[in-house]
């Protein structure tokens, strides 16, 4: 059974990579576990972290298709009570065995169900508690990123979540997902979410991570593409993707990942750089 740990890294700069697909609401029982066979062995770069998070039906023949694939398997959503009179939901526990990471807060989850920062906060909790590593989403409106209230609403989104969760999660991936990027044909620049990524860090340690802030990994999530990833993947501070139409493309992905492991490997270069740098300056 996947984990959902990634390779921890010593230095806070060098944060380990990670490629997330959310099918969303696409793919039966029938066919996800070809299409997730598929999308594995097209993807097969160690030094990438990936996530796929089929529909909640799916999720066994899902799991059971990539096991000794290396491909961890994430639910899309997870209810933020225990357990209770809640038709048609999902708790933490009945996803106990079948996934080891659960998005949380996706923008799709906010505007069609609801979903409030408060909710959110306990949906951590939830994950939190049944060893479930969690993808929190969190982004700005096109209104609030013209009125230059971004940086402000996803701090707020962030503050608000975490007060409602009662405890600060060492194993969180942040996903910053522009939610006037997705699907409306507007196109974030990678300098917008790189500027974003440090500002949720920012927000992180005012909020009790304190230096582990920078350690935090920060996925971008606003209509990925093989051909917009290298944009985002260039920026220092972005750590991955959450992608959403094109993780259901098996072309589409393996030049995602290709793409990753670019800039994976690069980091592990400038790790084993430092690390060596480090013990040369502890040499005698």
């Amino acid at each position: 059974m996947p984990t959902g740990r990634l390779v921890p890294c010593d230095d806070a700069a060098v944060r380990p990579v990670l490629i997330v697909a959310n099918w969303k609401m696409n793919t039966t029982p029938a066919d996800a576990g070809d299409l997730a066979v598929a999308i594995a062995a097209a993807t097969d770069e160690p030094a990438v972290g990936r996530v796929i998070c089929p529909p909640f039906v799916s999720l066994q023949p899902v799991r059971d298709a990539l096991a000794g694939s290396g491909v961890e398997v994430g639910a899309q959503d997870l209810h933020h009570e225990v357990s209770g009179a809640y038709t048609g939901d999902i708790s933490a526990s009945m996803l106990e065995g079948l996934v080891s990471w659960c998005i949380v807060g996706h923008s799709e989850r906010r505007r069609d169900h609801g979903e409030t920062d408060e909710r959110i906060g306990h949906k951590l909790a939830r994950c939190r508690e049944a060893g479930i590593r969690p993808i929190l989403c969190v982004g700005e409106q096109l209104q609030e990123r013209e009125a230059g209230r971004a940086i402000a609403v996803v701090g707020e989104q962030l503050r608000r979540t975490f007060e409602a969760s009662a405890r600060m999660d060492e194993r969180l991936v942040i996903a910053y997902e522009p939610v006037w990027a997705i699907g409306t044909g507007l196109t974030a620049r990678g300098a917008d979410a790189a500027e974003m990524a440090e500002a949720i860090r920012q927000a992180l340690g005012e909020l009790g991570y304190g230096a582990r802030a920078a350690e935090v990994p920060v996925l971008y999530g606003g209509s990925v593409t093989s051909a917009s990833i290298g944009e985002f993947l260039a920026e220092p501070t972005i750590d991955g993707a959450l992608v959403g139409g094109a993780s259901l493309k098996v072309d589409e992905m393996a030049g995602i990942v290709a793409r990753a492991a670019l800039t994976a490997r690069a980091r592990q270069v400038i790790g084993e750089t430092s690390s060596g740098a480090g013990d040369r300056r502890g040499d005698p």
